[in-house]
């Protein structure tokens, strides 16, 4: 996973270079998206999560290479991720009055993106252009509600995603993707082996303006 994360940014100092010596085009948008969360243990003899519905709203920056279709993107977003944790199945909780509850977390997200959008549709590509990304996010906690006296937390969390979407009239961008936590993001008190991380399905949806 280390070596994925390297990698990730030896190819994002190689496109830094790029866009330097290039005249890259540059934009600024808008972003919300929604995440479909799921608080994973590692352990199967823990208690039962459910996934849960939450989002995402910041802003994005974008520089793309003409002529090549490679490109970064950087967005700051805050962003909501719960899960339903079935913490009264097992008596180490129940006896503390917890059945089941809604986690609920928030963060202050900086994805970075790696990008490719492919253009060569002769001519077709002012109307529509498909694009893949790739990348970490940086995930600072800045919050929980009271049932997370029952966890402690990982402040600052590293995520890896990708995605796959479509670039409408060249100024709306539609995906969809993946992100799992590198490291833990949580973790039960009174049992400090039980720790759990973040796998998030997503979409969302950016306004560039120009």
């Amino acid at each position: 996973m280390k070596g994925q994360i390297k990698l990730i940014f030896l190819v994002a100092a190689i496109l830094c270079s790029l866009l330097a010596q290039a005249q890259p085009v540059r934009r600024w948008g808008i972003t919300a998206s929604g995440n479909y969360n799921e608080i994973h243990f590692k352990q199967p003899d823990i208690f039962a999560s459910d996934r849960m519905f939450g989002g995402s709203l910041g802003v994005t920056g974008d520089m793309m290479i003409p002529g090549v279709g490679f490109g970064i993107d950087g967005s700051i977003m805050y962003t909501l991720r719960q899960g339903r944790l079935h913490l009264g199945d097992k008596k180490a909780w129940s006896s503390q009055g917890l059945g089941t509850e809604v986690a609920s977390q928030h963060y202050i997200d900086v994805p970075l993106n790696l990008k490719f959008r492919y253009s060569k549709l002769g001519g077709l590509e002012s109307t529509i252009m498909p694009f893949v990304y790739a990348g970490p996010t940086f995930s600072f906690l800045v919050g929980h509600n009271k049932v997370n006296d029952a966890l402690r937390y990982t402040t600052v969390n590293v995520l890896l995603h990708a995605g796959i979407g479509v670039e409408l009239f060249e100024r709306v961008q539609i995906s969809g993707g993946y992100s799992f936590s590198v490291g833990q993001n949580l973790g039960t008190k009174i049992l400090d082996d039980h720790v759990a991380k973040h796998r998030t399905w997503f979409v969302q949806a950016t306004y560039f303006f120009k």
